[in-house]
């Protein structure tokens, strides 16, 4: 398998992504979610008229908690998720044993959904049922829509999608951190976010293969609108109290 996989590459096979591609959500929610969310709640604060000390303290605070948050957050539904599957290959493994027919009823209509024709469904429904986990990793690919290089580690999500959200919040929040006026802090994390946001965007499109300047535009654009929203909310709110 190497071999041809070696040989084919050689004469311009593409290969996937690989093991990463389940996380790659993880990846661009976190990191993404950390540069407008701490960009959009610096950009409220300082339209509120706060100093650059409070805005800096108001930002730590932020992405800290955004990050545990959204580390916390993605433990717990991919670790529901995998228990809701166990539950259901559970139930999977009893409905083989003691409705075995219906089970292979099933799997014969989902190959004719797949475009198998009725001359050769007979013989692969019945290659599958000479093994019982052959069997029952063909239910779970095709019923449940799982497979098992495709799912994701509770643990590895959790440390993926917390970890860049902290990074992500990283253009927002040091220039408060070394400059004293809160109009030029910024000014700066403006910059530093926007940059962040067309290269998120550019990197997601290499990976799906489509257009990268579109697709760094339109995260400049969300962020862009959020921004304006939450300065005149923060300016509102501030003008307020």
């Amino acid at each position: 398998m190497d071999d041809i996989e070696a040989r084919a590459i050689e004469a311009g096979y593409t290969p996937h992504i690989g093991e990463s591609r389940q996380y790659w959500r993880d990846i661009i929610l976190g990191v993404n979610d950390g540069l407008v969310s701490i960009f959009l709640l610096v950009v409220g604060v300082v339209g509120g008229g706060l100093a650059t000390r409070q805005v800096f303290l108001t930002a730590v605070a932020g992405a800290v908690a955004g990050a545990v948050s959204m580390a916390a957050g993605e433990y717990l539904a991919t670790k529901s998720q995998d228990e809701v599957l166990e539950a259901e290959l559970t139930l999977e493994r009893s409905h083989l044993r003691d409705f075995r027919e219906l089970e292979l009823a099933q799997l014969r209509e989902m190959f004719l959904d797949m475009g198998i024709s009725e001359d050769d469904v007979g013989g692969v429904v019945a290659a599958f049922n000479r093994s019982d986990e052959a069997l029952l990793i063909a239910m779970k690919s095709l019923e449940f829509g799982v497979v098992e290089s495709e799912r994701r580690s509770p643990y590895m999500a959790m440390v993926i999608s917390g970890g860049l959200f902290l990074a992500g919040s990283l253009p927002s929040v040091l220039p408060f951190a070394f400059v004293t006026a809160p109009g030029f802090g910024l000014v700066l994390a403006s910059l530093f976010t926007l940059v962040g946001l067309f290269a998120v965007g550019v990197m997601k499109a290499s990976v799906a293969g489509t257009g990268r300047i579109m697709s760094g535009l339109e995260n400049l654009v969300i962020a862009g609108i959020g921004g304006i929203i939450a300065w005149f909310v923060g300016d509102i709110v501030g003008s307020a109290f």
